[in-house]
C-alpha cells in the first residue's frame, strides 16, 4: 500500500544522505499531484549525476549547487520524463554547471502508435503540465549506460505514465521517478500516458530483483516487489470495477469516475477521470468495451 503523508516529511532544499554516494534534495513544489514535492537525486562522490532537477525554481537551483562539496562537480543531468515538476530546471542547471542534459527525448518521444493517432484526431491531455520546450543535449535509449566517476546508471525505458519515461538502475537500486512512487499510484493520462504500456512496464520491472526504489515523490520503497504487486493489482481491480459498472448501463468517463472514486478529494477528481479514460482506451483495444463517436472523454462506453 502507499505510505501515508506522515511517513515522509523531509526539509525542503536540504541534502539528505540515503546511501554512500547518494543524496536527495526535496524541491519546493508540494501539491495534490506532487505530494511533498519532487525528489532530486545526486549520485556520486566526485563527478555527480543529478537525476530530475525538478521544476523551474531559483531556490531549488541554488540548493542543488550548494550541495556540491569541495572537489565535486555536476557531470550529467538526467531527466526521467518531461512533466513540469521534473524537467524544466534542467536547462538552467546545465547553464550554471556546464553539464549535458540526458533524456529519452522531447515531450512526445516514445508515445505509442495509438496515442499518436488519438492526439492527431484531437484527444487532448488533462492539463498535467508537459514541458513542451524541453530538448535534451543527448538522447538515451533502453539499455544504455550513463557512466561517471565511480558510478554507472542503466537506462530502462518504462513508458506508461509518459511515453518518454525512463527509470535508472544503479545495481539493485532503481530510481523509479513517477512510474512507481512512494505515496500513490501513478497518473496515466492519454494521449501522453498509455495504460497498456504502463502495465507492461510494471511487469518488466517485476521480473527483475531490486533492493530499493527511490521514487520521484515520497519515501524510499524498501519492498519493491510488494509495491509493484500492489500497483498491478490496483489497476486490475480498477479495470474489474469499470467492467462491473458497465454491466448495468452505458456510462461516460465522468459518471464512472464519480461512481468509483467515492473517497477521492475533489482536487484529485480530474486526475481520476484521466485514469478512467486510460482504462477505457485499454479495454477498447482489448475489445472489451465500445463507444459511439470519437474516442475521448465525452462518449458513453458500453460492454461489447
Amino acid at each position: 500500500m502507499p505510505s501515508t503523508p506522515d511517513d515522509f516529511d523531509p526539509p525542503v532544499g536540504v541534502p539528505v544522505t540515503l546511501a554512500p554516494g547518494l543524496r536527495r534534495i526535496l524541491a519546493p513544489n508540494p501539491s495534490p499531484m506532487t505530494w511533498r514535492g519532487t525528489n532530486t537525486y545526486l549520485v556520486g562522490t566526485g563527478d555527480l549525476a543529478v537525476i530530475d532537477p525538478g521544476p523551474r525554481s531559483a531556490a531549488h537551483l541554488e540548493a542543488i549547487l550548494a550541495a556540491l562539496r569541495p572537489g565535486q562537480r555536476i557531470s550529467h543531468i538526467v531527466v526521467s520524463h518531461t512533466h513540469l515538476d521534473h524537467s524544466p530546471l534542467a536547462r538552467d542547471l546545465a547553464t550554471r554547471s556546464g553539464a549535458p542534459v540526458l533524456a529519452f527525448g522531447d515531450a512526445t518521444a516514445g508515445r505509442s502508435a495509438i496515442m499518436r493517432d488519438l492526439a492527431a484526431n484531437g484527444l487532448q491531455g488533462g492539463g498535467e503540465g508537459l514541458d513542451a520546450e524541453f530538448r535534451p543535449d543527448r538522447t538515451v535509449r533502453d539499455g544504455d549506460l550513463i557512466q561517471g566517476d565511480g558510478w554507472s546508471l542503466r537506462v530502462i525505458h518504462t513508458p506508461g505514465h509518459l511515453g518518454n519515461h525512463i527509470v535508472l538502475a544503479w545495481g539493485k537500486l532503481c530510481f523509479t521517478a513517477d512510474h512507481v512512487m512512494g505515496w500513490a499510484s501513478s497518473l496515466v493520462s492519454p494521449p501522453d500516458g498509455d495504460l497498456t504500456d504502463f502495465m507492461a512496464s510494471c511487469e518488466r520491472l517485476r521480473d527483475a530483483e531490486w533492493d530499493v526504489f527511490h521514487p520521484g515523490h515520497g519515501a524510499p520503497i524498501t519492498d519493491p516487489a510488494a509495491r509493484l504487486d500492489w500497483l498491478i493489482a490496483h489497476r486490475r481491480m480498477r479495470e474489474a470495477a469499470i467492467l462491473e459498472e458497465l454491466t448495468n448501463t452505458p456510462a461516460s468517463v465522468r459518471t464512472l469516475t464519480h461512481r468509483l472514486y467515492l473517497d477521492t478529494p475533489p482536487a484529485l477528481i480530474p486526475a481520476a477521470e484521466r485514469n478512467v479514460l486510460a482504462h477505457l482506451i485499454d479495454l477498447t483495444r482489448k475489445s472489451r468495451v465500445k463507444y459511439d463517436g470519437r474516442l475521448d472523454e465525452n462518449p458513453e462506453f458500453s460492454l461489447t
